[in-house]
């Protein structure tokens, strides 16, 4: 089968790989028909290190369970799922306490025998704890949208939660990527009275407004924190949703926040300690966040997504197809996209069905007796 393998930083390439197959009972093998680049994706391709072995990629993706383990119980060959973009077993104490993203038998896509989500096919490791089906068909046009809950629409909640947004709050949203983009739409659907948008991104502010920001901050920096200052009287944003990850960002978040302020951070962090921590320590401002733990929420924003009531997936703004992924990259490094929507179905129709059908019969020949009976 065909995946992304990133050998470097700027090294991109969809090769052939090892057919994705069961190995555990608690499995399920998914056939992907649309996935994401993420944001965090960009970080080992501006930065790693080129190696011989490769590294498989991706972690958000919808698709139809092919097969499953014989302990799998609450999904079955034919389904259309979606998937956080870590797995989880949904049983350990952890994951009863919805934090999915610590569980104890848990663990990320890409690594450890597990299959990376921009690829044909994906194990997924404890299947009954993993993955949601969905109640519309793999061609659905809202599937944008159910593709965000795999993991940027829920990281901006969880930024959201973490900040403890609620009615009638100030909202600072540092970063006009996806993510915070999403923690807008996070923000407003939780009751925020004003969301102040920190970005300099023209078509990504349009967006945002249209999300709900009430104000945008494009300067940088002591310029942003004096802007936001003024904005609030002098007093900060009750909840700043950190959704970069660079010191600059972090601190600015810090900084921003008003006494007795909440930030939440789900950039992923680009240094090892927290910027100004004496002073931020001083306001009494509350840090939390962290990997999200979407399994948690994809319940509760699924609806939503369903009823119209919001549509993250217009964070999506290129289609590409399988062997488009390393133009995909690209393009979203250079800023000319803010997400990328890989659409495993963009292809002539009848070689996909042929090629399908072939990718099919070598993964169910390899699943052996481990299928469960349809």
């Amino acid at each position: 089968m065909r995946a992304t393998v990133m050998y470097g930083a700027g090294d991109v390439r969809i090769e052939d790989v090892p057919e994705a197959r069961l190995i555990e009972p608690t499995d399920a093998l998914v056939a992907v028909t649309c996935a994401a680049i993420c944001g965090s994706d960009l970080w080992p391709y501006k930065t790693m290190e080129p190696g011989e072995a490769g590294r498989r990629m991706g972690h958000e993706f919808i698709g139809i369970v092919e097969a499953v383990g014989t302990d799998v119980q609450t999904v079955k060959a034919g389904d259309v799922v979606v998937s956080p973009f870590l797995w989880s077993d949904g049983t350990c104490v952890f994951c009863q306490e919805g934090l999915q993203s610590d569980c104890l038998h848990g663990g990320r896509y890409g690594s450890d025998d597990v299959d990376g989500g921009q690829g044909e096919a994906v194990r997924v490791p404890q299947a009954d704890g993993t993955l949601v089906v969905l109640p519309v068909g793999a061609d659905d046009a809202l599937m944008p949208s159910v593709l965000t809950l795999s993991d940027v629409m829920g990281t901006g909640h969880h930024a959201a939660v973490a900040a403890d947004v609620g009615p009638g709050t100030t909202v600072a949203v540092v970063g006009d990527g996806a993510v915070g983009l999403c923690g807008v739409i996070a923000a407003k659907r939780l009751g925020a009275e004003r969301i102040i948008l920190l970005g300099s991104y023209p078509d990504r502010i349009a967006l945002g407004t249209e999300f709900g920001a009430t104000d945008v901050v494009s300067e940088r920096g002591d310029e942003a924190v004096e802007r936001v200052r003024e904005l609030t009287d002098g007093l900060g944003a009750h909840s700043v949703l950190e959704c970069v990850g660079l010191e600059e960002s972090t601190l600015t978040a810090l900084q921003i926040a008003r006494p007795g302020g909440a930030v939440g951070r789900v950039g992923l962090p680009q240094e090892d300690s927290v910027p100004d921590a004496i002073a931020t320590f001083f306001k009494n401002v509350t840090i939390g966040g962290g990997p999200a733990p979407v399994r948690a929420y994809i319940e509760e924003l699924l609806p939503d997504v369903l009823e119209g009531t919001i549509a993250p997936g217009r964070v999506f703004d290129r289609v590409v197809g399988l062997d488009e992924v390393p133009d995909g990259y690209r393009a979203m490094n250079d800023r000319e996209a803010i997400k990328v929507l890989i659409d495993l179905e963009k292809e002539d129709a009848d070689d996909r069905v042929d090629h399908r059908r072939a990718q099919q019969d070598r993964r169910r020949g390899r699943a052996g007796d481990r299928v469960a009976p349809i």
